[in-house]
């Protein structure tokens, strides 16, 4: 819009452009001031800020303002291509081979067993062993056993337990059982121990897994002879027992304090006259045994009790075995935060023969203290990030090792060609 009384006068503008990736002539700059008509040159208000002039500027000059943004856009993109450190040749330019297909083949094979290795890797857990002082005051201490005695009937066999505190537990019946064997190995009955056993041991030694002697007083030789109406039927069915091959099979659990002490299976329980009436003396009582279970605890994940799975058989001379036990409590907490209250132990084993002249009776002990020291078995797992960093590792390194051995087998093959080709030409 022009004001009244101002002469209209048209002003040039020379205008410069600048188009990245184009190529522009900056001689043939042309004159647009046939093409654009102006306002002529009138100072701005002086109360118009210098918002408002850009404002207008910009309104001024907006069909062309979208071509210059497509511009800076294209310019982006050209910088962003520039970055591009993988860059793709065209199809035609690609040579494939036979050696490179079989290169990448086993590369792929490679890369996919390096994968599901790292997969199983990152899926295993692991554990993580801890040692502090044991704080545990007033527990008990559980044992289960699981024993053989083929050469042994039940009916002779006792349990007898005695710890330091002189808590003496004699021919245990509540918590274990015996399982009758056939000179095969075959169950052939079930019973608890045997009433029949005496169960009076005043004159047995049992000073801290001592072995016991063989002695009775006066008030043992009923008729005199050490013999009544019971005692009679039950040596007959012994020695049936012993004849037909019998063995015994002892299994349960004892529930003893958390103090140093043992257990012990033998024929203790016995009246010695019985006893020697039924085996004739000390040497021709045979302890041979298998240990298929011995732990102090629940198991976990990884546990190893060496004594499981023991097997000592009496080929000679018989004797007391004596298997010296120790315990180490042990917490096991598994990934989930559950945790197992448990014990592992340690074992030495030591043998001793008897002959004709001692007076102490075969049996098989278990001496047991317990270390001070607890272990803390913690379950976990490898971290996400390790995982990511191992695979990018196992699979980049792989990658790149086909790529060099493609390159090198394509620059054989390629050599051997020409080689072969001149000798032809010749």
């Amino acid at each position: 819009m022009i004001r009244p009384g101002v002469e209209e006068e048209k002003l040039p503008i020379f205008i410069t452009l600048t188009f990245v990736g184009s190529t522009i002539d900056y001689g043939n700059t042309h004159k647009i001031s046939d093409q654009i008509e102006l306002q002529p040159k009138t100072p701005p208000p002086p109360n118009l800020s210098f918002r408002e002039i850009s404002n207008k500027v910009s309104i001024f000059f907006s069909p062309d303002r979208s071509n210059l943004i497509g511009m800076m856009k294209m310019g982006v993109k050209q910088t962003l291509k520039s970055l591009d450190a993988f860059p793709r040749a065209e199809d035609h330019l690609l040579q494939k081979t036979q050696s490179g297909a079989v290169v990448s083949i086993i590369g792929l094979v490679i890369m996919a067993t390096l994968f599901l290795h790292e997969l199983k890797y990152y899926l295993t857990t692991y554990t993580v062993h801890q040692m502090s002082v044991d704080l545990k005051r007033g527990e008990n201490l559980p044992i289960h056993i699981n024993m053989t005695f083929p050469s042994l009937p039940c009916d002779v066999v006792s349990v007898d337990a005695i710890d330091m505190s002189g808590k003496h537990e004699v021919d245990l019946d509540t918590n274990i059982w015996k399982l009758r064997l056939n000179s095969a190995g075959h169950i052939i009955g079930t019973e608890y121990l045997s009433d029949l056993v005496e169960k009076e041991h005043t004159n047995h030694k049992h000073n801290d897994g001592k072995d016991h002697e063989g002695e009775v007083d006066s008030a043992h030789k009923p008729n005199g002879h050490g013999f009544d109406q019971d005692a009679e039927k039950m040596v007959k069915k012994v020695k049936e027992a012993i004849a037909n091959g019998e063995g015994c099979r002892v299994y349960g659990a004892l529930d003893v304090q958390r103090v140093a002490g043992n257990f012990h299976i033998s024929v203790h329980g016995l009246n010695i006259f019985v006893a020697q009436q039924i085996f004739g003396g000390p040497t021709h009582v045979n302890v041979s045994h298998v240990i298929h279970d011995l732990s102090f605890g629940p198991k976990y994940p990884g546990i190893h009790n060496p004594l499981d799975e023991t097997s000592r058989i009496l080929r000679g001379a018989s004797g007391t075995f004596k298997y010296y036990i120790k315990v180490v409590p042990t917490e096991f907490r598994y990934l989930s935060k559950d945790v197992i209250p448990t014990n592992q132990f340690s074992v030495t084993e030591y043998f001793s023969s008897i002959n004709e002249q001692d007076r102490n009776w075969p049996a098989v002990y278990f001496l047991y203290d317990l270390s001070p020291i607890t272990v803390t078995i913690r379950e976990e797992r490898h971290s996400f990030l390790h995982f990511i960093t191992r695979l990018c590792a196992v699979l980049g390194g792989t990658f790149a090792l086909t790529g060099m051995l493609d390159r090198w087998m394509y620059r054989i093959l390629e050599g051997l060609t020409k080689s072969n080709s001149r000798t032809i030409v010749r």
